[in-house]
Parts: structure tokens; sequence; C-alpha cells
């Protein structure tokens, strides 16, 4: 029996060192970084930039991978359906994680339960766009028609977070459109330059290539002040609709039972990465801001923005899926 005790011991031991160096050697083979949407719209941008980055930081192949439809949920399942090794992530923008919460009446999944925080790092505002031989020339002629002709107009969505966006600026402005859904920014902005709808909110980055090639018109920023690129662009909130300001925002989530050593190597590289020269040139070039988070930082945000949408949907009457 001492005999056997001894050798269990052992074994318990060496298992156990061998788990800590297995722990400690990560990343040891390429990572997934699991994008919600196609290829185009601002996070797929961000995503790209910031594997761009891992890689160089972890020495390891950091991929991206493209999950879209289902406002998300196919690619936050495909993540918890994943081993909680830190080698699948989810790149997340506020639609997995927060909006879906409030605007759907079940859920496949928990975000709070299900997602595991790792960092959060940037945000954008969103811009007001129309087609560039759109008869609306200003942001109140455009919402004063939703109000005269409701649901005459028709707005593309890309996401869960456009679409209560669109939804609480038009209650605010007492008007109704006609949501035509798509499975990311690029191919909403898209219809909409080429006519096929008549307007849609969405992140800038997504649509200014647009605005540039002479395809999209910016009427307005959900921002709380200009934007410095786009001084001659007013904010919603100067035009009248008050209390009215929401942002795209990005952060990573690693499967629920990923190891806390793990994440950690995770969150300390991610806000490295994002406090650095590079990125902040990156970050102004493309419109975009730094919004440094840690794993408990990120968390605590998620909640209170569940709580705040949750609100917008029930205080605005938008319609639940």
């Amino acid at each position: 029996m001492k005999w056997f005790i001894n050798t269990m011991a052992g074994f318990a031991m060496a298992t156990a060192a061998l788990t800590t160096q297995a722990q400690g050697a990560f990343p040891d083979k390429p990572i997934r970084l699991v994008v919600p949407y196609p290829p185009g719209s601002g996070t797929d941008t961000v995503a790209r930039y910031t594997a761009r980055r891992l890689e160089g930081a972890l020495k390891q192949p950091v991929v991206v991978e493209n999950k879209a439809g289902g406002n998300a949920i196919i690619a936050v399942q495909t993540v918890i359906g994943s081993p909680a090794d830190g080698y699948t992530l989810l790149w997340a923008a506020n639609g997995p994680v927060t909006t879906n919460v409030a605007l759907y009446n079940k859920l496949p999944y928990d975000p709070l339960v299900d997602l595991m925080p790792v960092a959060r790092v940037a945000y954008s505002p969103m811009g007001l766009f129309v087609p560039v031989n759109s008869p609306f020339k200003t942001a109140t002629e455009l919402l004063n028609d939703t109000k005269s002709r409701p649901s005459k107009l028709n707005y593309a969505s890309g996401s869960a977070t456009y679409n209560i966006a669109t939804e609480w600026l038009l209650s605010i402005a007492g008007g109704k459109a006609t949501l035509i859904s798509y499975k990311g920014a690029a191919p909403a902005v898209a219809d909409v330059a080429g006519g096929q709808v008549d307007f849609t909110i969405v992140e800038l980055s997504a649509a200014l290539p647009l605005v540039q090639a002479g395809k999209v018109r910016l009427l307005a920023v959900t921002s709380e002040k200009r934007m410095s690129l786009l001084p001659d662009t007013p904010t919603l909130q100067e035009l009248g609709y008050k209390d009215f300001f929401q942002v795209a925002w990005w952060g990573v989530f690693a499967p629920k039972s990923t190891p806390r050593n793990v994440r950690d190597v995770l969150e300390k590289t991610l806000l490295s990465i994002y406090d650095d020269a590079e990125s902040k040139e990156y970050l102004d070039r493309n419109n975009f801001n730094a919004f440094l988070g840690n794993a408990d930082v990120l968390r605590k945000f998620q909640e209170s923005e569940i709580k705040r949408e949750s609100r917008l949907v029930t205080e605005f009457k938008i319609e639940k899926m």
C-alpha cells in the first residue's frame, strides 16, 4: 500500500509539473481569432491588424476566421464549442456579447457565462449614411421624412447593435423605417451605395472608403463630439437628437474555463500592443480610438452595456427577435 501511495503521489507531482510546463509554454501553436462579420467591416479590419500584431508579440501565427451570420451567433457558437485552451478566441464587437442579450427573447448562449473576458482595446463612432444621389442632404431631412411617411423608407442593419442604434434614433425622431438585415456592415453599406436601401447607421471605417469613392454621403456621426478628421460633419446630438450616443467597440473573449494564466498572457499582450505608438497612429488614421481595459474592466463594462441596451429596447419599444 505504501508503495502504491508513493507511486501515485509521484505520478501526481509529475502530472502537475507537466501541466505547469505546458501552461507556461503558451502559445506553442497557431491561434484562431474568430470574427462574427464578413471581410471589409471595421470589425474585421481591426481584427486583422490585431492578429498581425499578436503574431509578432507571441511568435505564433494568428489566423483570422470570419464566421458571419445569425447576428454573430454562429461565431459565438464556434468559439464556445472549441477547447478552452486559449487557441480559439472571439473578436467581439457589441453585438454578440451585449446587444444580442437585449434584442433576443432567447439566445442559445449566455455571454456572461459561456465567454470569459480577456481585454477591451478600441472603439469607433458610427455614422448615418445615405446613397450619394439621395434626396436627403441632412440627417434632419431624412429623419423628418421617416416621421411624415412612416415605414416608407428602409434601412440596412449589419448587426443587432446597428439595429438598436437605428431604432433608438427613429424613436427619438418620432419616425419609422423598415429594417433590412445583413450579415455585416460591409454588405449593408454596399447596398446603400448601390441605391437598394435608403440609409444605414454603421461604424465609420466600413463606409468612409465609399464616401471617398463618391458612392455614399455621410450625414452625421453618433459620437458626443465632432471627429477631428471629419470637422464638417455634425453629431446627431448637436442636431437636436438629445442624448443619442452609440459607438462600436471591440474586445477579445475566450471560452469559459480557459485557464487564467493563458488569459493573462493574452490580456497583457493585447493591452501592450494597443498602448504603443504604432497602434495609436493606426487608430488615428482609421477614425478609431483606444479603449483599453483589462478583463475585469471589460466584464464590468459588458454588464453595464447589457443593462443600458436592455433599457433602450424597453424604453423605445424596439421589437425583439
